[in-house]
């Protein structure tokens, strides 16, 4: 069961950060986030500290007297343990449980019970608990001394933030498990990436063309995917609700028929655990024709979630790539934000949306066939009746626009990719002869 869902007692967490110079115009929104992320897992935010330093403590993370600052910040709230903003090492972690004597988490951690806590599908289980234990394997002996705090008793519900999914039973087991599980778990999630890779050469034969609806998380992607094909993703206003990737035929007004993909979100210092461990799942961006991206136009931050986005997608290698970015939630912004007309200088069309009320898609999805159809050649061919495996090649790799049976042969006209116009150059004809 999933404790965010049947849980009364939510255990109560100080947030804390240890910012450099570079950052701190952006830390009290991280730690907002933060605490959106731990009431996603099911704890509760009751207090913050945050200090600016150059670098965090290497041995502690915040300077002694912000340790003795912080333990009395727990006493006074009954916190149950602290969450850090960044990724701990093991020796703070180790450290900062011996001299507070609560649970400490980090950021990396609660995203990681977040995701344990929504995988559904075979594929999404897998690629979550490969991302745990790799970060486990690295954290070993900061983590011991949690499951020691944990199996002493006094836990409220045997564990609660930061041990769904493998648990106790992996950690206590030695490092040579960990590295066979996770050779286990690397193996099954190539098995997926080569069924993928199967299921994309017969997508690419097709011609279908595909794009993908990327984003920062709860920006309303699956409400989109929702609105657009009737998908039935799981959407909810919370941090990652859903994890798989679904795939939906879509037809647009003026013919052109789409694969639309849902990916996972994305959001600022997403672990590189999961980056590795969805690298099979994120990879199908790589191979899309136009990425949509979605943005939560009605959050302040949200320029700050399209930098984080970008720069995701440029350690992807999706760079490069025909962008129409979607600013939605419209409809919770007043007129005067939306006049304004929020611009994306990577995007090659930006459009305003609502996908909870539907304003504005079709104005969208009208500036996504336009750049799908400038990418293809618009062809004009006469095929002798003879000649017929041709018409069958043209309808499978082609977009048919119109056809005319005549007494020489079919006249089609269609969208081509580069590839398919070459095969089929030798039946071409002028344009204006198709006209009838």
């Amino acid at each position: 069961m999933r404790m965010y869902e049947t849980e009364t007692r939510r255990e109560k967490f100080i947030l804390i950060s240890a910012e450099g110079d570079a950052r701190n115009e952006d830390a009290e929104d991280c730690l907002r986030e933060l605490a959106l992320l731990v009431d996603t897992s099911g704890g509760e935010a009751v207090g913050q500290l945050l200090q600016r330093r150059e670098a965090a403590h290497p041995g502690h993370y915040l300077g002694k007297g912000k340790i003795e600052e912080l333990s009395d910040l727990i006493n006074e709230t009954g916190a149950d343990g602290i969450v850090a903003d960044d990724e701990l090492t093991p020796a703070q972690q180790r450290n900062m449980a011996k001299m507070l004597g609560v649970k400490i988490l980090d950021r990396t951690m609660v995203i990681l019970d977040i995701f344990a806590g929504r995988a559904s599908s075979a594929e999404g289980k897998a690629q979550v608990e490969l991302a745990q234990l790799q970060y486990q394997l690295s954290h070993l002996s900061g983590i011991g001394i949690q499951l020691s705090r944990q199996a002493g008793g006094g836990g409220i519900r045997g564990g609660g933030i930061g041990t769904r999914g493998p648990g106790e039973k992996k950690l206590e087991t030695d490092r040579r498990h960990i590295r066979s599980r996770i050779d286990q778990l690397k193996r099954e999630i190539n098995e997926i990436k080569d069924g993928r890779a199967v299921l994309r050469k017969k997508r690419e034969a097709s011609a279908i063309p595909v794009v993908s609806l990327v984003g920062y998380t709860n920006a309303g992607k699956s409400t989109l995917m929702n609105a657009l094909t009737s998908a039935g993703v799981f959407a909810e206003d919370k941090l990652f609700a859903t994890l798989d990737t679904t795939t939906r035929r879509l037809a647009l007004s003026g013919g052109t028929e789409i694969l639309l993909t849902d990916t996972v979100g994305f959001i600022h210092k997403l672990p590189h655990h999961l980056i590795q461990a969805f690298n099979a799942t994120l990879e199908e961006l790589k191979f899309a024709d136009v990425l949509l991206h979605v943005v939560d136009f009605a959050n302040p931050a949200y320029p700050e979630q399209m930098s984080v986005a970008y720069q995701l997608l440029s350690k992807l290698g999706c760079t490069g790539k025909p962008i129409v970015t979607a600013f939605n939630k419209k409809d919770a912004v007043s007129e005067e934000d939306v006049k304004r007309s929020p611009t994306d200088a990577n995007a090659a069309a930006c459009v305003p949306i609502s996908a909870r009320t539907g304003e504005n898609i079709p104005e969208l999805l009208d500036a996504v066939e336009k750049i799908l159809q400038s990418m293809r050649n618009k062809i004009f061919v006469l095929i002798p009746y003879g000649e017929g495996k041709w018409v069958r090649f043209a309808h499978e790799k082609c977009e048919i626009i119109s056809e005319e049976h005549t007494e020489e042969g079919t006249k089609l006209s269609a969208y081509a990719d580069a590839e398919s116009a070459k095969i089929l150059e030798r039946f071409a004809i002028q344009g204006n002869d198709l006209i009838s």
